[in-house]
């Protein structure tokens, strides 16, 4: 049986449709859109990750039989909002950018438009997933960059929730990451697992020889052995021994990376081995991936600070109402007027502004209207959901290949780790809500 979705949300929600069944306005037509106003600190862009995930959740929003009970029991909702929720179906309409998709400060990542009831629901749990998921995915952007054509495996599981672990996996996938070592990841999402051995191994045998035999007799000589539990030197050259030049890969996990893989370079080729490769762990991030850039190194282990978002484990995505029906029936914006978090209301859509070479120059956001693409444009907002219906999920392979054009257009600065601005700026189209501060007709 599938399980319910829909108790991952906050009180506060349902406090909001019971207030709005009572009123009569939970049926206005409503627009709420998911959005970033700022990227962390010192980050040139973001990624989108986490929209099929999200999709699996809609679907699974439902308040069966268990789930109602306990609101019951809890005394959360009255009656009649139990009556409500039993049938809760989304039957609006959900527009975003795709898994993989580039955002920036602005960018209306989601569009949900249906009543303000069926909308309101989802804001935890919309913003629970992408939240986590695109920090991932951002993180492993930098990661990927810096790699420069070398694989990088996920390797974070120990390091996070256990089912964070398996969305981190699939996050890391679609921003570049070509393996796991999560084999949940594996099962559910098609996404190449592998894993070789730990330290404890070659500690369980009486010597670092009978532990390399055993796993080559078990795996074969393209397995990747694990060298720097004792001698690293000591320890290629009995890998070699043992393997001949046919040996997969060795694996370094401490000291000084970049040397100790030069050293390492220079031994395996004197053996003959000069197509076993060299694989580094030991707590990686996109600072050191750049570190490495020079060294021999043929592929990356990344955990904890990939998992983690790379010091940055949420993206800031909020979820706010930008239009609602009048008591006329016509659809008006509406904002927040805080001046420390402010909001655009009106419906948004956006493109990429890009040169005639394909470089991306701003990120457009047209307010109540689609801006007008120039000739040299790239439309953002995918259809995701249509009356109810799911209609714009991705395959893991899809969202890789789509996040790898996308972050080919932007300016080579954007693979910069130094601390700045956006690599491309947010501007707006349109008329603004006039209690809103922003009130010219560009802002960026």
């Amino acid at each position: 049986m599938t399980h319910s979705t829909a108790l991952l949300t906050d009180h506060y929600e349902l406090t909001m449709l019971q207030a709005s069944l009572a009123d009569g306005t939970a049926q206005r037509r409503s627009v709420f859109e998911l959005f970033a106003r700022r990227l962390p600190d010192g980050r040139r862009y973001g990624v989108v990750a986490g929209v099929n995930r999200l999709l699996d959740a809609l679907e699974q929003f439902r308040f069966d039989e268990q789930t109602i009970a306990f609101l019951a029991d809890h005394g959360i909702v009255d009656q009649a909002t139990r009556d409500w929720l039993v049938n809760y179906r989304f039957t609006g309409d959900i527009s975003g950018y795709a898994d993989g998709e580039i955002f920036f400060p602005g960018s209306p990542v989601l569009v949900v438009e249906s009543s303000f009831a069926e909308a309101v629901l989802l804001e935890t749990v919309f913003l629970s997933i992408l939240n986590h998921d695109s920090a991932v995915a951002s993180a492993a952007s930098r990661m990927t960059w810096w790699a420069g054509g070398r694989p990088c495996i996920e390797m974070g599981s120990r390091r996070t929730h256990e089912e964070a672990a398996v969305a981190s996996a699939l996050a890391a996938y679609i921003a570049g990451f070509t393996a796991t070592s999560n084999l949940e990841a594996a099962r559910r999402f098609g996404i190449p697992s592998t894993g070789t051995a730990a330290h404890s191994f070659t500690l369980l045998h009486d010597q670092e020889r009978e532990a390399f035999r055993s796993q080559v007799d078990a795996l074969g000589k393209g397995t990747t052995l694990l060298v720097d539990t004792y001698d690293v030197a000591e320890a290629v050259r009995i890998a070699i021994e043992l393997t001949g030049p046919e040996l997969g890969a060795v694996r370094l996990d401490s000291g000084d990376l970049p040397s100790l893989a030069g050293q390492v370079r220079e031994q395996l080729d004197s053996l003959g081995a000069t197509k076993t490769r060299i694989i580094v762990t030991s707590d990686l991030d996109e600072y050191q991936i750049a570190a490495l850039a020079p060294a021999p190194v043929d592929g990356y282990g990344v955990g904890t600070s990939l998992v983690t978002g790379s010091g940055y484990p949420t993206c800031g995505f909020v979820y706010k109402l930008v239009a609602r029906e009048d008591s006329s029936g016509e659809l008006v914006p509406v904002a927040k007027k805080s001046p420390d978090k402010i909001s655009i209301g009106g419906r948004k859509w956006a493109l990429r502004r890009r040169s005639p070479a394909g470089v991306a120059e701003v990120e457009l956001i047209g307010v109540g209207e689609q801006p007008v693409d120039d000739g040299d444009d790239r439309l953002l907002l995918k259809q995701l959901v249509e009356a109810g219906k799911i209609v714009g999920r991705t395959t893991p392979a899809e969202s890789q290949a789509h996040h790898d054009k996308v972050r080919a257009e932007l300016p080579r600065s954007a693979s910069q780790l130094s601390r700045g601005e956006p690599v491309i700026p947010t501007e707006y189209e349109g008329d603004y809500d006039a209690r809103n501060p922003f009130r010219s007709r560009s802002h960026t």
